[in-house]
């Protein structure tokens, strides 16, 4: 196993390890709220730390706690199934997934363009939208979302995750990034009326300089996010070749040059270092949006923990990559709907990038087309030439990564003890038919069953 896949030191405790009377208390007040701890028997589940799949293995669950506390080896199919316990011996078991890029508060391009969304889409609409995406979600055996940017909605991600985890809602765990962080004028959705008319909510904090960045990043992290996300690189300058609708960018004049509106470096390198020093000063991990070769090597010397899209990578950006450590999140689902014949060319580069050994998440830009379609990510690294059990790691252990390991206070994306009792089953191996991820049988979060022989459970 490469040295970046593997588990990162100071691991945390198997489960909470009361530090008081009063935690004690808590902790038997769960218990009393809770099922009691039941077993869920395997035949076949994969592991992803070593790529195995792995036979006859049973997972002690206290739900109280939301954890696996126990694994037990068996010697052959047979098991002691009690009375709470849940038999998945004819599936074929997997961590439940980690999507690394999404957004809740967008529903498919395909209905409605993203300005058209923040302009004319209510706040409690884009809210019950997002609730609607989250089940979506978790029904496809996405148990973690990393949740890169509110789009116009202001914090309400870090409000959305709360409601989840207090269980008011069901849904994936989020790790969310609330605004993102771009120059001035950065990534605004601009248009030719400024002057009056209708406004679209602001999706970033624009901040410039030292002093500025600081501030907005102290600002995110006292708003809540999970993770800082900027912008290293965006079509600034799209309105001196007015487009003719907001989105996709297409000019709207007679002659506009080969490429009217192109990506241009927000920041110089001070600046993202400054960035990713204060983000690392509070133990929070940076996504950095990338599309040029410049941007994606500027912001991994930085020392972002991922770089999202980084769609022309040549070998030389690879090379800066894999020095720094630097994990990419390609989201190949988007580029295969915005960039048509040059598409190859990234699944080129997401294979050349898993042959040199860099560490890679699934994350597909989720929202900009539909919630629960989340599995072609993975299937696009499939299609690249990723094998089978590499792209699974990409898709479970290698998301846990992405959203900040230990930083995140919680180990997910694998089966073993003291890890999250998240579990995702199929009904044929994807070894030998990697479609059957498109047939979630049965989704378990925190201990909790949410899909049972593919019924809703909620």
């Amino acid at each position: 196993m490469c040295q970046c896949c593997s588990i990162p030191e100071a691991p945390i405790p198997a489960a909470p390890v009361p530090q008081s009377k009063t935690e004690e208390l808590r902790l038997e007040k769960l218990r009393e709220l809770y099922p009691k701890p039941f077993v869920v028997h395997t035949s076949l589940v994969f592991n992803p730390i070593n790529l195995n799949f792995e036979k006859n293995l049973s997972f002690e669950i206290d739900p109280a706690i939301g954890l696996i506390t126990g694994v037990i080896e068996r010697t052959g199919f047979d098991a002691s199934v009690g009375e709470n316990d849940l038999d998945l011996r004819k599936k074929v078991v997997l961590p439940g997934f980690v999507d690394a890029h999404t957004h809740i508060f967008l529903h498919s391009y395909d209905e409605a363009d993203n300005a058209k969304q923040k302009r004319d889409e209510s706040f409690v609409e884009r809210v019950l939208r997002a609730t609607n995406h989250c089940s979506s979600a978790l029904l496809a055996g996405y148990t973690t979302y990393r949740d890169l940017g509110s789009e116009g909605m202001q914090e309400a991600d870090a409000n959305f995750r709360d409601a989840i985890n207090r269980g008011i809602i069901p849904g994936p765990r989020l790790y969310v990034a609330t605004k993102v962080l771009a120059s001035v004028t950065g990534i605004m959705t601009h248009t030719e009326n400024r002057i009056g008319g209708t406004r679209i909510a602001e999706t970033s904090e624009a901040c410039d300089g030292e002093v500025e960045i600081r501030k907005a990043v102290r600002r995110r992290l006292g708003m809540g996010c999970d993770v800082v996300k900027f912008f290293a690189d965006y079509r600034k300058r799209v309105m001196r070749f007015p487009p003719a609708t907001p989105h996709p960018y297409l000019s709207s004049v007679m002659f506009p040059p080969e490429i009217p509106n192109p990506d241009v470096i927000l920041y110089t390198q001070e600046e993202m270092n400054v960035l990713c020093e204060e983000a690392a000063s509070a133990d929070c991990p940076v996504a950095a949006h990338c599309a040029t070769n410049r941007a994606v090597q500027m912001a991994s010397k930085a020392g972002v923990r991922t770089i999202e899209h980084a769609f022309w990578c040549d070998q030389k950006t690879l090379d800066i990559v894999k020095e720094n450590k630097t994990i990419i999140v390609p989201t190949l689902s988007i580029a295969e709907r915005l960039y048509g014949e040059n598409f190859p060319s990234m699944l080129t580069k997401t294979y050349n990038a898993w042959k040199m050994g860099i560490t890679q998440a699934c994350g597909g830009d989720t929202g900009t087309f539909n919630h629960g379609e989340n599995i072609r990510e993975a299937e696009l690294f499939r299609e690249s030439g990723v094998p089978v059990e590499d792209t699974l790691r990409c898709l479970t252990f290698n998301g846990w990564l992405a959203c900040g390991g230990h930083s995140t206070g919680r180990k997910f994306g694998w089966l073993a003890e003291g890890c999250a009792a998240d579990i995702v089953a199929v009904d044929e191996d994807p070894r030998q038919n990697f479609g059957t991820l498109r047939k979630i049988s049965f989704v378990m979060k925190d201990g909790k069953p949410y899909k049972m022989d593919g019924i809703k459970l909620f």
